[in-house]
């Protein structure tokens, strides 16, 4: 894999970090800030909301722009929105730096999936992509539980400044590292006409992909933003178990992304068969079973690999359907998957102090996985014998 793949992924994991970190730090900031959990917890809506709103404009906005320039003013913006935000004294305006933080994060990762694509050859789009989404996964396993172990000792201020100086040498390396325009496969740089890759959306191939997508991310954050009150909570652990907690669902993660590297390009079909029943069982397992610490932790791990096999293995299908839109296809994967982490905390948030307590998100992710297998026998169906089907 060529090197500027490797730079591209420090920057997704300093981005990473942050997406993920208010799992750890959602109660600590809702004391802070005199305001309940669920609402706390719309911070992740907040970003995954301008993410969806961020992807498909940036794109548009940067497609005249050299890549490197795109990449490299989305990572300070970023930076900036993190700053800002460990300063916050009001919800308001803290929410506000989220959103700003998710359109930097939402230009940054649209340019840079389509960037990943065109640096290796046609058929090695999974590998790429595993390689960028690599950068996701070590956050999960070192950035986030890092930053909620920081937040614990140090309060949760503390982890947005990391964050904010992860920054800056994931900007060194873009600007030494990631050329201007790296060349396409076909040898020109040469994009269609906006208008032309907006009609890719109507597609039959394209659509119920990005659906699946955003199900299976919706499930994923659903369980993942609420899972330090499940830990410290009906499991009984204290709160020093919640960075372990984060830790072996970020393996997992990585796991699963390394798997679905290796075979998303060449059997998508036996990914998602295998993966999509085994989730939907888990999330229900998980719900029974928290009570007892070592089959929580345990489950968590596993959630997290076939979380991220599943997810990871239908970007690369998005990538693979949106290959008429080289410049807006990346944005068409952040948008559907963002539509997903911002719907499941929402979801998620309703049920808490309801009759399930605190183990409510964990059933919004099993009826959301429901959902998403219920999509892809339909889709399977509806796609069968095209170039582009989902499960070939």
């Amino acid at each position: 894999m060529p090197l500027p793949l490797y730079l591209l992924a420090l920057a997704v994991f300093a981005m990473g970090t942050s997406e993920f970190m208010l799992a750890g730090l959602v109660p600590d900031i809702a004391a802070d800030l005199d305001v309940t959990v669920g609402t706390a917890g719309t911070l992740t809506s907040a970003f995954a909301v301008g993410m969806v709103v961020g992807a498909p404009l940036m794109a548009a906005l940067g497609r005249g722009l050299p890549r490197r320039s795109s990449l490299l003013g989305c990572v300070l913006i970023f930076l900036a929105a993190h700053a800002a935000g460990a300063v916050a004294s009001d919800f308001a305006f803290l929410f506000a730096t989220r959103v700003v933080a998710a359109l930097a994060n939402a230009g940054f990762l649209a340019v840079a999936l389509t960037t990943a694509a065109t640096l290796v050859p046609a058929d090695r789009k999974g590998r790429a992509l595993a390689v960028l989404l690599s950068g996701t996964t070590v956050a999960t396993i070192a950035g986030v539980p890092g930053g909620s172990l920081l937040g614990t000792l140090l309060g949760w201020r503390a982890t947005f400044w990391s964050v904010a100086a992860l920054c800056l040498p994931a900007a060194l390396g873009i600007l030494t590292g990631v050329p201007k325009r790296p060349a396409r496969q076909d040898g020109t740089e040469t994009l269609p006409p906006l208008r032309t890759e907006l009609a890719r959306l109507r597609d039959p191939g394209l659509l119920p992909v990005m659906l699946l997508g955003a199900l299976v991310n919706a499930a994923t954050f659903a369980s993942f933003t609420f899972l330090a009150p499940v830990v410290t909570g009906t499991a009984g652990l204290g709160e020093l178990w919640v960075p372990v907690a984060l830790v072996l669902f970020g393996a997992g993660s990585f796991a699963g992304v390394t798997v679905a590297g290796r075979l998303s390009d060449r059997c998508p079909g036996a990914v998602a068969a295998v993966t999509g029943p085994l989730l939907l069982l888990g999330w229900p397992a998980l719900s029974l079973l928290a009570h007892r610490p070592v089959a929580l932790l345990t489950l968590v791990f596993v959630q997290g690999t076939l979380s991220f096999a599943l997810g990871a293995t239908l970007i690369t299908r998005v990538l693979y359907a949106a290959s008429g839109a080289p410049a807006m296809a990346g944005s068409y994967a952040t948008a559907a998957f963002n539509a997903g982490a911002a719907a499941g905390p929402l979801l998620a948030g309703a049920t808490l102090g309801k009759a399930a307590g605190e183990l409510g998100p964990l059933w919004v992710s099993a009826g959301l996985v429901a959902v998403a297998l219920a999509v892809g026998v339909r889709a399977r169906a509806a796609l069968a014998g095209t170039p582009e089907r989902l499960f070939g």
